[in-house]
């Protein structure tokens, strides 16, 4: 039996006296979508940010691809394989988006000039903006900024990518078009970790959510099962709130 991708046991994190993360233990297989639910200060995104250790958390275990995130070599090592999409592009506005695509490339990966551009281009077109590749980022909408983003984590050869609420940030009409970059990484088998509000997005490409409430995950499953059956009462109270049950 393969082990889990992604591995945590009663991981615990305190920003202070917040305690963002109440002993969270949550297994990832490799080609899984897990999508996470939950309010808003429910830990969603400090569990995100815990995998690749942009959060340290204070005590339980976490495992990335069969490391322990514990030494500076390991947290390298890990984030070599995780992708991560934030709200906000985090693009280098000084940069082309060519050069956006490329800068990481060349340092983490060693790779030549051709080669970098090479796989630039094959993503920009994948995510549907290869005309754009000379533009800089303050020329570009939202929703092609995030798609390039999107395209810079996947330039890595990701093994894992996470995604922090990734259409909050944009008009609702640039938020179908990086759905549907996120869609086809999904049916492609990519690894993904999603904390996101798009309920249409976990219904087409989850194959788990999972509900937290502060700190806490309170339920997960299917997301059929999870929409249309939910236990838990703080499950049913979020969900009657966000989409029609």
């Amino acid at each position: 039996m393969l082990e889990p991708i992604i591995q945590m046991e009663n991981v615990h994190k305190y920003f202070g006296r917040v305690h963002a993360l109440r002993g969270v233990t949550l297994k990832i297989d490799k080609g899984e979508v897990v999508v996470i639910l939950g309010p808003s200060g429910s830990g969603k995104s400090t569990l995100l940010r815990c995998i690749n250790h942009l959060e340290v958390n204070n005590s339980g275990k976490i495992v990335v691809d069969g490391i322990i995130l514990k030494s500076a070599q390991n947290i390298n090592a890990v984030r070599r394989e995780v992708g991560m999409v934030f709200q906000s592009f985090n693009l280098f506005p000084h940069l082309t988006v060519m050069n956006n695509l490329t800068v990481a490339q060349r340092i983490v990966r060693r790779r030549n000039d051709t080669e970098c551009k090479d796989i630039a281009q094959k993503l920009l077109e994948k995510v549907g903006i290869m005309d754009k590749a000379d533009s800089y980022p303050g020329q570009l909408s939202g929703g092609q900024q995030q798609r390039v983003a999107i395209a810079r984590a996947l330039a890595m050869n990701p093994k894992i990518m996470l995604f922090d609420e990734p259409t909050s940030a944009l008009d609702p009409e640039m938020i179908k078009e990086v759905l549907d970059v996120m869609l086809t990484l999904a049916k492609e088998g990519m690894t993904m970790v999603v904390v996101s509000h798009e309920m249409g997005f976990a219904r087409a490409a989850a194959s788990r959510c999972v509900f937290m409430d502060e700190g806490q995950i309170i339920e997960e499953g299917p997301p059929d099962v999870l929409f249309s059956n939910p236990t838990h009462e703080r499950t049913k109270l979020f969900l009657s709130k966000v989409m029609q049950i």
